[in-house]
């Protein structure tokens, strides 16, 4: 049997345990922020001006290119655009942050006169593996 003092002792490495465990959770980093982008390029030579134009901002913003335009595989619904980008920010916020930012919306509309795009932000997870679908 185990005495009070042993007991004792265990309940408290429990509890400073169980106090460490949620201030490390509380501490865990935000989930990464994504920009997705189908594009369709329709003025190479316009769009390479875009991209000369957006790569430092994206930099800037923390951004690193995940998928830069490689190959796409059709698998199911409607067709991906020609090139598929996905870039990925520290956080939703810092992904919103470029998104948003005037540097980015000044030169936008060379991109959108130079190409066909859709754009979105996505929120990543910070446990996939814990998720269920």
């Amino acid at each position: 049997m185990i005495d009070r003092k042993t007991l004792a002792t265990l309940l408290t490495g429990l509890a400073i345990g169980s106090l460490g465990a949620t201030a490390w959770s509380a501490a865990a980093p935000p989930p990464k922020g994504y920009v997705v982008a189908e594009i369709n390029v329709k003025d190479i030579e316009g769009y390479r001006k875009y991209g000369e134009a957006a790569f430092p901002i994206i930099q800037k913003y923390g951004g690193k290119f995940l998928t830069r335009g490689g190959q796409t595989v059709h698998v199911e619904g409607p067709p991906p655009a020609q090139r598929v980008m996905i870039i990925e920010f520290d956080s939703f916020d810092q992904a919103r942050k470029f998104e948003y930012s005037k540097e980015y919306t000044d030169i936008a509309p060379l991109r959108q006169r130079t190409s066909d795009s859709r754009l979105f932000l996505v929120e990543g997870t910070n446990d996939a593996a814990a998720s269920k679908p």
